[in-house]
């Protein structure tokens, strides 16, 4: 954990590269630091996955922008984030504007040419069950 999970619409994956966006959010997310200068997020536990949605609706499904006399496509990308308790409402902000920084930055193009909708939230709770078997924690937990 922390976990970035990005469901958009499939109409998208011929109009951007989804894969550079989920690592620029994975280097978006190490680069936070909290108010003692510490990494917010553990490397060997930040993942960042993208899901397309073949089949999808979104709003109207065009009509309104018809009307209006245009042809433009409609799509979206929600990005979720789920991390573990413990950090504080400050550093849980500047993530988020972080994040949807580089969000906003990455499709901006695509705004241009289609109507286009992003939301990011972030959860932050208590695990009813939180389980971990990794060997990627361990390359970055060597000793000093």
């Amino acid at each position: 954990m922390p976990h970035l999970v990005i469901l958009y619409s499939g109409n998208l994956d011929a109009r951007t590269d989804m894969s550079v966006l989920c690592r620029r959010l994975a280097d978006t997310m190490l680069a936070q630091r909290d108010e003692a200068g510490q990494p917010v997020f553990p490397p060997g536990g930040t993942r960042v996955f993208a899901y397309p949605a073949a089949h999808f609706a979104v709003s109207d499904g065009g009509a309104a922008g018809r009307a209006a006399g245009s042809n433009a496509e409609y799509g979206f990308a929600y990005l979720n984030l789920r991390m573990g308790r413990g950090r504080s409402e400050a550093v849980q902000q500047g993530v988020g504007r972080a994040l949807m920084a580089e969000a906003k930055a990455h499709f901006e193009p695509l705004m241009v040419a289609m109507h286009l909708g992003v939301t990011l939230q972030i959860d932050v709770g208590a695990e009813v069950f939180d389980a971990k078997h990794s060997t990627l924690h361990p390359l970055f937990n060597k000793p000093d």
